[in-house]
């Protein structure tokens, strides 16, 4: 019987996705819910299962394609026990691509943009180190290989000794590398400059000593992980203490909808993760209602899902207010950009010890500045101020954030 292997049906906000590459060729044998292609949309890779068993017998799109929901892909030619067939696997082993070879060479796992320039400049991936989390080969990886890689032998043409001739030191290396902007980064660039150009961008800082909550962490760390299988980390009091400051301030927690403005009066927490494909920002709904357990155990599993590629578009959809923290990088002040439509966005920076005048005296304090980006048009600044104020308060006294003062 045969199967047409079709685009999943794409949200409303994606019209097209780009088809990266194929895992299959034709005459390949596949398994149920085996990946068969990566479809990249403006936010995320889609991967497209096999819906049985069976053969491929034919692909409609070629690797590079734009398609769009419901769009046949493939034809799959199904039926019990056909994915077994000996000799299919073995001339599936024999012809693997390079990706693959790659990802079985180096044990990890090949990003869909590094696959695809593997495969679009034939290279021999094995030769490529992974500078990823278990081995993963990421498109920077590719780029850095192909920098320092010679010309390949095919390419070569024997010719006639020439006789020898001196030829200047070189200088320095002006080789250069061009490659197309992914989906998803051509779609960044479009929200920044549609951020910069419409929304009227204003950031205000302070900056907050973490004492109490290094404490905090310190005595209970050990008890928390073993009771909830998660590490008690930063996150979670910094989601508290925002939702406890969107409570006060709920300007700050509305969005722009043509010339309205939308108070929400829930709080969906967009935390941004950077991958190798760009920032994301997957959503925590209804952080409110979460625990410190929670909130820690879902910003994990959404930094692990964003960076494996395995994210939904659904879980990136929505939210309400933004942090993002550029202090896992060393980043000590920054300017963050709004996420459109949102009127706001915590930016986190790294945590560094600095003398502070305490009670009359110098002490040694670990100290964070924030920054809030917002949106003048609808935030005032005395709204920004005072928001920062009421999270500042609350990281340096945390009980508030059990009390929701």
């Amino acid at each position: 019987m045969s199967i047409e292997i079709k685009v999943p049906q794409l949200p409303e906000s994606v019209t097209d996705a780009t088809l990266v590459s194929w895992h299959k060729k034709p005459g390949e044998a596949v398994s149920r819910d085996e990946n068969l292609v990566d479809l990249e949309t403006d936010k995320v890779v889609l991967e497209v299962p096999a819906p049985s068993a069976g053969v491929i017998k034919e692909l409609k799109v070629e690797n590079g394609a734009t398609v769009t929901s419901g769009q046949v892909l493939a034809i799959l030619e199904a039926g019990e026990g056909v994915a077994a067939v000996p000799a299919a696997k073995s001339e599936a082993k024999a012809e693997a691509a390079p990706a693959e070879k790659a990802a079985a060479a180096a044990g990890g796992k090949l990003a869909p943009a590094a696959k695809r320039m593997v495969e679009e400049h034939k290279l021999d991936a094995t030769q490529i180190a992974g500078s990823g989390r278990d081995g993963r080969v990421s498109k920077g990886d590719v780029i850095q290989h192909m920098a320092g890689k010679p010309a390949p032998a095919e390419a070569k043409a024997p010719a006639a000794k020439a006789p020898a001739v001196k030829l200047p030191a070189a200088v320095g290396s002006r080789n250069e590398q061009r490659v197309p902007m992914t989906r998803l980064r051509a779609r960044i660039a479009e929200r920044l400059i549609q951020a910069q150009s419409t929304a009227a961008m204003l950031t205000t800082f302070n900056e907050v000593d973490l004492t109490a909550v290094n404490e905090i962490r310190a005595r209970y760390k050990d008890k928390f992980e073993k009771a909830h299988g998660v590490k008690l980390g930063f996150s979670s009091f910094f989601i508290k203490a925002a939702i406890e400051a969107l409570r006060k301030f709920p300007a700050v927690n509305a969005s722009i909808d043509g010339n309205d403005i939308v108070y929400h009066e829930f709080y969906d927490i967009g935390v941004a993760v950077s991958t190798e494909r760009g920032l994301m920002v997957p959503v925590l709904r209804n952080a409110e209602a979460l625990s410190f357990a929670e909130l820690e155990q879902g910003v994990g599993d959404y930094a692990k899902k964003a960076r494996d590629g395995s994210i939904s578009l659904e879980e990136l959809t929505g939210g309400t207010f933004t942090i993002t923290n550029g202090g896992v990088f060393g980043s000590l002040m920054s300017t963050p950009i709004l996420n459109p439509p949102q009127v706001a966005i915590l930016g986190m920076h790294k945590i560094q010890e600095r003398p502070m005048v305490v009670d009359g005296e110098i002490k040694i304090r670990p100290m964070m500045y924030l920054a809030l980006t917002y949106d003048h048009r609808i935030v005032d600044g005395r709204e920004s101020v005072q928001f920062l104020v009421a999270i500042k308060e609350a990281l340096e006294d945390p009980a508030r954030l059990l009390l929701q003062l």
